[in-house]
């Protein structure tokens, strides 16, 4: 199995696309980014330099997903959705010149194995989307979401739990902090802000 790229997109020699791997019209993958197999790259999609993404990710249209992410496996990445990489973004230094690579720290946004950023989410870097989270449309992420945490909002908060499905979990009736997926029967048992499947 090869990977498939569209004549339109841009994909820089030194990247490595792995098996099964899609690249849509107008896409950009930047210098040493990595991707796994069975990924799919939307039209105008954007990778930066370094960029790691792992097996089955999806990036949806005109995602931009600056250098240094990191994107586990399984990860989804709504239309327009955006990877910031900058503490304190400025085109030109004090004096007024233009800033280049070497003049200012790049910070990462890292989404941790199955989760998704929905469309038109700006995530701010540094920030860490744990497992399974879901971040709704249009949210903006200003700090750490937890595993299976469903965020909203600007700036984004948790407005819920939601399951390996991706739906919104369901508190048991009578059992403080248990927590059902209705898709799938999956228990989720919450503690000090956390959520954890059973076994």
């Amino acid at each position: 199995m090869s990977s498939r790229i569209q004549p339109t997109a841009q994909v820089d020699e030194t990247a490595t696309i792995g098996d099964g791997t899609t690249v849509w019209d107008l896409a950009q993958i930047r210098e040493d980014a990595r991707l796994g197999s069975g990924c799919i790259v939307g039209r105008g999609a954007y990778v930066g330099p370094g960029v790691r993404i792992g097996d089955n990710v999806k990036l949806q249209n005109y995602a931009l997903v600056y250098e240094p992410a990191v994107l586990a496996d399984g990860v989804f990445v709504g239309p327009a959705a955006v990877f910031t990489n900058d503490y304190f973004p400025r085109s030109v230094d004090p004096e007024g010149r233009l800033k280049r690579g070497g003049d200012w720290e790049a910070v990462a946004v890292v989404v941790a194995e199955g989760a998704s950023i929905g469309a038109r989410s700006v995530c701010v870097a540094p920030v860490h989307i744990g497992r399974w989270a879901l971040v709704a449309a249009g949210a903006v992420v200003t700090r750490d979401v937890p595993d299976f945490a469903l965020v909203a909002g600007v700036p984004a908060r948790r407005i819920g739990w939601v399951g390996r499905a991706g739906v919104r979990l369901t508190e048991q009736e009578g059992e403080l902090g248990v927590w059902e997926c209705p898709e799938t029967g999956e228990l989720y048992d919450e503690k000090d802000g956390e959520l954890v499947p059973r076994a």
